[in-house]
């Protein structure tokens, strides 16, 4: 079995891929004081909770933007498991061509992203990411990054708008029933979720203008399932990407 780690700066999306079936997935929040001790505690319960045995875990990836733990998550799998965790950075194979001006600047979960859309679906492609930013990358169809565009993610918008706004209340992420909302909530649901949709369906045609049209649309990122469904362009959603992505890197260096 192969252990695949995503290290975002609000989640750390964990799976453990026995062959090509991922077995197990999981998600815990990104905590940047916890030490190595407590990652290992942390994972080993979660390994228990699965009925998965850290000994039969072959090798571990890891992509990670938050470099502060990236070195402790990887010694705490090394503890568990007996294995040196690979870390995606420069000088690891990903089979891709990136052509941005500065290929070391390339996101870890760009990259992944990126390998998995070439792994697992038809090219060119367009990959959606909404975590903690949101982003729009683009793989032409020999396999190469061409860019990407990046913007202030949904909850730190909506957090921004609700802390300084003192009569506007916290919502929930549900796309409203109209566009032009008659109260607070349905006119920020207006604003969060139709707005996110509207500005990736404009931002996918412009890419398509400089690009030329994809294949495939994807999204991914623990935001997309309430974006995706909204936006007007066919768009496929794969929860998975990243870790997917992390295995096929996995196995290009082993």
């Amino acid at each position: 079995m192969v252990l695949t780690i995503d290290i975002g700066n609000t989640n750390i999306n964990l799976g453990l891929f026995d062959g090509e079936t991922l077995c197990m997935s999981a998600r815990l929040a990104t905590e940047r004081q916890k030490t190595e001790d407590q990652f290992a505690v942390e994972f080993r319960q979660l390994f228990a909770m699965h009925s998965i045995l850290p000994q039969n875990i072959l090798g571990c990836m890891i992509s990670s933007v938050v470099p502060e733990i990236t070195l402790s998550v990887s010694n705490a799998i090394r503890r568990l498991t007996n294995k040196q965790a690979l870390v995606l950075q420069p000088g690891i194979k990903t089979g891709l061509n990136i052509l941005i001006d500065n290929p070391a600047q390339l996101g870890a979960d760009l990259a992944a992203g990126a390998v998995g859309a070439v792994t697992y679906y038809p090219l060119p492609a367009f990959v959606i990411d909404l975590g903690t930013a949101t982003k729009i990358y683009a793989v032409d169809r020999n396999k190469g990054f061409r860019g990407c565009m990046i913007a202030p993610g949904i909850a730190i918008s909506l957090k921004a708008l609700t802390d300084t706004s003192s009569l506007l209340p916290t919502i929930s992420l549900e796309p409203p029933k109209k566009a032009c909302g008659t109260n607070s909530v349905e006119s920020m649901q207006s604003g969060v979720i139709l707005g996110t949709a509207a500005m990736i369906d404009g931002l996918l045609d412009r890419f398509s203008d400089e690009l030329g049209a994809p294949q495939t649309i994807l999204a991914t990122g623990g935001l997309s399932s309430f974006i995706a469904p909204v936006c007007r362009h066919t768009i496929r959603y794969d929860s998975d990407l990243i870790l997917k992505g992390l295995k096929a890197i996995y196995e290009k260096n082993t």
